[in-house]
């Protein structure tokens, strides 16, 4: 096992275990490697060792803050310190848990185009969406606040349990704002500047840019504004994260195109769902299990993350593995390699494996399997395929290697040089669902993939990519030595 990026030395590991056993941490040692080995990466696990620190402050003395309270901070590197000394290793991010309780505040636009997504003929996918965020954002700092959003923000004065019990939310709050038209800007700008640190803010929209007069107005120039728009906003911003989800439900109702007469559509509409939050607080929730269903939002067809750094990844090199060619010896050390390494001897491939744990990007397995969303360089023409780690794979001599690991990347090539590098990097491109959800046209229903397509979405979020650009260009990056 290695993490790619800032390992933790063996030595280092074996010393801060052998000075907590000296100063009375066993106890806490021992449960933050139960935590660990068992996968229980929660708040809950969290909130258990925090108890154990607190309860004797003295000995943890190392782990209080100057304001008694726990040093997320200290915490943070004890426990990774720990996880590098298992194998395989484990990670376990939790400085978000500790600088304060997540709140969520969520922001349902109200427009005359959202509005026939909740009728009683329809299947109520957006509301369930909706119902869904709210059920299952771990309650932990109050109830919800609720807006509803149109030429500006404003509160819902019910109270939760009544949206969530409400079979018509968009009757209830007909007189709330005017549905004439959506001010992105205004949105986005209250969302982002009144978050404060650990607030998760979540907006349902059909993501259409509508101001307030289009007419005669081409599509080029409105293009051209809400992708300014969206850069200037969130470039403001640099320390946030923004999720976007598509999905899809039933609509039945008049449609509004943006220069045109309205007309009546009854099909499936996209819709879309922003989480936005600190960057942290999104490493967090999308590497703890207690926020799977709110980040895996059922329904999603497909999801992109703006503004995600970089990412460490655990990797192990298989001894061996299915398909595997000619001959190799895995490197000891901390550096993931093969050495003494032959080519078949007919065809002169050589072919081996590699374990990693993707879990913490929040990419789907049908995005990791795809070889074209990596970047493969080597001297020797190295090439590669993915596939996930079944549940009946994780046995026999490769269980330590495979444990904790969630796919198995294959690499195959000519030994062509002594000494080679092999480096391999998950792209963090554009994604192609984006440019293909959009519509430049939405003057007709019978329009090719009217039912798939959203008027001007490409635009605008291309605007928070290009706000986001210095993020870098890869999600994770491996680097194999090869040596003959």
């Amino acid at each position: 096992m290695r993490n790619i990026r800032h390992l933790v030395t063996m030595a280092v590991a074996a010393v801060m275990m052998a000075a907590m056993s000296g100063c009375g941490g066993g106890s806490l040692q021992k449960s933050v490697k139960s935590a660990l080995l068992n996968g229980d990466t929660t708040a809950t696990s969290f909130a258990e060792i925090c108890k154990i620190i607190k309860a004797d402050t003295r000995t943890y003395a190392d782990y209080i803050d100057a304001n008694g309270e726990v040093n997320v901070e200290a915490l943070d590197e004890m426990i990774n310190t720990i996880g590098a000394g298992l194998r395989p290793a484990r990670h376990w991010n939790v400085k978000a848990y500790g600088a304060t309780t997540l709140s969520l505040s969520v922001y349902l636009e109200r427009s005359g185009s959202m509005t026939p997504y909740d009728t009683q003929s329809g299947g109520g996918e957006l509301k369930k969406a909706v119902n869904d965020l709210i059920n299952f954002f771990p309650s932990q700092s109050g109830a919800p606040r609720i807006y509803i959003v149109n030429d500006g923000v404003y509160d819902y004065s019910g109270e939760v349990t009544a949206f969530l019990k409400d079979k018509n939310i968009y009757a209830s709050t007909a007189s709330i704002g005017n549905p004439a038209f959506t001010d992105f800007s205004e949105i986005f700008s209250k969302i982002l500047s009144g978050q404060k640190s650990g607030d998760v803010s979540v907006l349902i929209t059909d993501m259409i840019y509508s101001p307030r007069d289009t007419k005669n107005v081409s599509v080029e120039k409105i293009f051209n504004e809400e992708s300014s728009l969206a850069t200037s906003v969130f470039r403001q911003y640099p320390g946030k994260s923004v999720i976007v989800n598509k999905l899809r439900g039933s609509y039945h109702g008049p449609y509004y195109p943006y220069n045109a007469a309205s007309y009546r559509y009854d099909g499936a509409r996209p819709f879309y769902v922003f989480v936005i939050a600190d960057s942290e607080v999104i490493n967090t929730m999308m590497s703890g299990a207690d926020y799977d269903h709110f980040i895996n939002l059922a329904g999603t067809e497909q999801s992109y993350r703006f503004n995600q750094p970089e990412s460490a990844v655990a990797a192990a090199v298989l001894p061996n593995w299915e398909g595997s060619k000619g001959r190799y010896r895995v490197t000891r050390g901390d550096e993931l390699g093969i050495e003494k390494c032959e080519g078949d001897r007919v065809s002169g491939i050589l072919q081996f494996s590699v374990a990693v744990d993707f879990s913490a990007l929040g990419k789907s397995d049908e995005f990791l399997c795809d070889a074209a969303n990596y970047d493969v360089t080597s001297a020797g023409g190295y090439s590669i395929s993915v596939a996930p780690i079944a549940d009946g794979q994780v046995s026999g001599n490769n269980k330590s290697y495979l444990e904790g690991k969630t796919h198995v990347i294959t690499i195959a090539g000519t030994p062509e040089v002594r000494r080679d590098e092999v480096i391999i990097k998950l792209k963090n491109a554009f994604p192609d669902w984006i440019a293909q959800s959009n519509a430049a046209d939405d003057t007709s229903a019978s329009a090719l993939n009217f039912a798939q397509t959203t008027f001007g979405i490409e635009p605008f979020l291309r605007g928070i990519y290009d706000a986001y650009t210095g993020s870098g260009d890869a999600y994770a990056t491996l680097k194999i030595k090869v040596e003959k």
